[in-house]
């Protein structure tokens, strides 16, 4: 019995030994702890960095749907980020004019801009190539391919940061579609007709008109209407139903003519201060740039809802009268467009761009055409009599 009790004894001995050594310990490291924070303070809280604010101004009204196809990246880039970019989207006007976008951008008062590079067309004429050049063919969507795969982003960096020195990225994304004619108060059928026009337009478009015998006014949108009103120009583009209509265009001219060789490949360019960008983490530099693809698919969706519904709104209940232009005026485009191309190609740059653009229009646009199929044979089939061709 002794000899048991013995080893319970030590069995006992052991534990109380080794709860008091826990004890011990524990008490240890709460005082040390106490130690650590009498010497530093309380334990930090961790807390999310505040979001790097993109400071970022359109070329377009408030009201205009392009600045709801701008919120639609903006949208994009947020939740990419995870809340670790937030952009202030501001309209044109609110920092500088819509025109001016370029030098706030590259200046740094701006660390981005919404707009088109025909807006900068004033500084280089070679910015116009870049979406309302001549047309040999290929759509909005043939020529952001070019840009994107083709050539034309080197050219495009070429031409901000070489040539210009422009302290600027630039990236383009949505491929508009073809613009129309424009907007006019009587019917337009002969290029014979538009001769002495006042005419607003921008970029080269400008240039083509001036051959058809057009004198243009190079306006914003936001103030087309008001210049039709007061008889600046007799006649104008912008560039879409839902724009056009927002603006009231409907309430100045009553002949909408679609579908135009003036602007027929153009896309947003989307702008930001080279300092700014550099700056950014390389994940974040990746989200804005990237971030361009993806609102380029929902802008293509929004303006194939909007676009549509605007003009059937136009025809039904604004008295609009919507037709195509003649293939007489088309033509005449095109010849105006061969006589202006050889004045371009004096400038080595535009010749380089030029040469680029025809390669890959010959080469993209002949599989295009040799592979699509007659679609509005087969729209005029299900709904007969509805297209004026």
């Amino acid at each position: 019995m002794s000899k048991e009790k013995n080893a319970n004894e030590v069995k006992n001995d052991a534990a109380a030994e080794g709860s008091s050594r826990r004890k011990f310990l524990k008490g240890g490291l709460a005082a040390a702890a106490g130690v650590a924070a009498g010497t530093i303070g309380a334990p930090a809280v961790v807390t999310a960095a505040a979001p790097k604010v993109v400071k970022m101004q359109t070329s377009w009204p408030s009201s205009d749907i392009w600045m709801d196809f701008a919120r639609q990246y903006v949208d994009r880039v947020e939740k990419m980020s995870g809340g670790r970019l937030k952009i202030d989207l501001l309209p044109a006007g609110a920092v500088v004019k819509a025109f001016q976008v370029m030098d706030a951008v590259n200046d740094g008062l701006l660390d981005a801009a919404h707009t088109v590079p025909v807006y900068w067309y004033g500084k280089n004429k070679a910015a116009s190539l870049f979406g309302t050049g001549p047309v040999f063919g290929g759509s909005a969507t043939t020529m952001l391919a070019w840009y994107s795969t083709g050539g034309g982003k080197e050219l495009y960096r070429e031409l901000t940061q070489d040539n210009m020195r422009l302290n600027v990225y630039g990236f383009l994304g949505f491929p508009m579609f073809a613009q129309p004619f424009g907007w006019f108060k009587e019917p337009i059928t002969k290029a014979s007709q538009v001769e002495g026009f006042k005419y607003r337009t921008v970029g080269l478009a400008a240039d083509l008109m001036q051959k058809m015998g057009m004198s243009v006014a190079q306006l914003p949108g936001g103030e087309i209407v008001p210049a039709m009103e007061r008889g600046v120009i007799d006649a104008f583009e912008f560039n879409n139903p839902s724009s056009d209509k927002r603006f009231g265009a409907q309430d100045v001219a009553k002949y909408y003519y679609l579908s135009s060789y003036h602007q027929a490949s153009e896309s947003f360019e989307f702008l930001f201060n080279k300092d700014f960008f550099d700056d950014l983490d390389d994940d974040l530099q990746a989200i804005l740039q990237y971030g361009v693809e993806a609102a380029s698919t929902a802008n293509t969706a929004s303006a194939m809802d909007n676009y549509s519904k605007d003009l059937q709104t136009l025809q039904t209940k604004d008295g609009v009268n919507v037709e195509r232009t003649s293939k007489e005026i088309l033509s005449a485009q095109l010849k105006a467009w061969d006589e202006i191309i050889p004045v371009l190609e004096e400038d080595p740059f535009m010749k380089k761009v030029l040469d680029s653009q025809r390669a890959w229009v010959e080469r993209v646009v002949y599989y295009e055409l040799m592979n699509a199929p007659d679609y509005a044979l087969a729209y005029d089939h299900y709904f007969p009599g509805k297209l004026k061709l």
